[in-house]
């Protein structure tokens, strides 16, 4: 087999993108006979025909789609040096893509984020809001350079700086719930309770089932923030971050469900980033500057005073 380039597999990923050798040539700037020569080309090279291309647009055929998948990784790969290298001729990065996530205290992740941006004259934040395992699907589809979530520490591809745990506590409104709350609630009483959790805005990740009861009626909300105003209303329990419903349980307006069979759980909020991949001096800076605010810029999301918790 000869060998092919890697411009014989742009103009071939174009036009599978695009449908079309002119919408393909069009992208990619250049003619469409460039474009069309360098495909022919390809398939020659291989000895497969890759597209169909007798209806109105075109479309890989089955050994076409299953190089086009094969390709992806190189291409990104390609891409992304095309960006390490546009950054280094620049100096800086024009910008940085940050994604929090729902486990973060907006305020102190939001002040942490502008106190760094402010100084940073040539470099743009573009941040993101994602939630459950849309974080970390971002930084390992390369959508964000630096994530603000949990992450899988056993992926070798992340590295991570520790910022703080964030204890979620399972609560529900005053006389939301048929019985009187105690430490030896059963997950099956909750059953024909509406339970309140956050969508995933993961697009391919398989979701995990956080807190779930089988079974339950559930309605899905897009943040915390949403989440508690639904159990303050008595509309239906969850579990919510401890920062965010502090007061709320001091004063007796949300119950905690927390004992022996619903403990409840506590998640470790990180920053991360892929460790498999260069970053530019502005990214590096930010690195370090979380580093050495981690054990200062976060309030103390994890276990605080006790909470109202009715014994049956």
């Amino acid at each position: 087999m000869s060998p092919f380039t890697l411009h014989d597999l742009q103009c071939f990923d174009a036009v599978v993108r695009t449908g079309g050798f002119q919408a393909a040539a069009a992208a990619l700037h250049r003619s469409h006979p460039a474009v069309f020569a360098a495909v022919a080309k390809l398939e020659r090279q291989l000895g497969l025909q890759l597209l169909d291309r007798s209806g109105y647009r075109v479309r890989p055929t089955d050994a076409g789609r299953s190089l086009h998948r094969r390709a992806q990784p190189l291409l990104r790969e390609l891409e992304g040096l095309r960006t390490h290298a546009a950054q280094l001729a620049l100096g800086e990065e024009s910008e940085l893509r940050v994604v929090i996530g729902d486990l973060c205290p907006r305020p102190a992740t939001l002040a942490l984020l502008g106190s760094f941006f402010a100084a940073c004259q040539v470099t743009r934040l573009d941040l993101h809001y994602e939630a459950v395992t849309g974080p970390q699907e971002r930084l390992l589809d390369e959508e964000a350079d630096l994530i603000l979530h949990r992450v899988d520490k056993s992926d070798p591809r992340i590295e991570w700086v520790d910022l703080c745990k964030v204890t979620f506590v399972p609560v529900a409104a005053p006389g939301f719930l048929g019985f009187a709350p105690g430490r030896t609630i059963l997950p099956a009483q909750l059953r024909d309770y509406t339970q309140c959790v956050i969508r995933d805005t993961a697009r391919h990740t398989g979701a995990d089932g956080y807190f779930l009861i089988e079974g339950a009626h559930q309605c899905t909300v897009p943040d915390q923030q949403m989440k508690k105003e639904i159990i303050l209303q008595g509309m239906a329990w969850g579990h919510l971050p401890r920062f965010l419903i502090e007061r709320e349980l001091a004063d007796g307006q949300l119950l905690a469900l927390t004992g022996r069979h619903l403990p409840g759980r506590t998640e470790e909020l990180v920053a991360a980033r892929r460790r498999d991949r260069p970053h530019g001096p502005v990214a590096n800076r930010l690195w370090e500057f979380l580093q050495a605010q981690a054990a200062t810029a976060f309030p103390a999301a994890g276990p605080a005073r006790p909470a109202k918790t009715p014994r049956a």
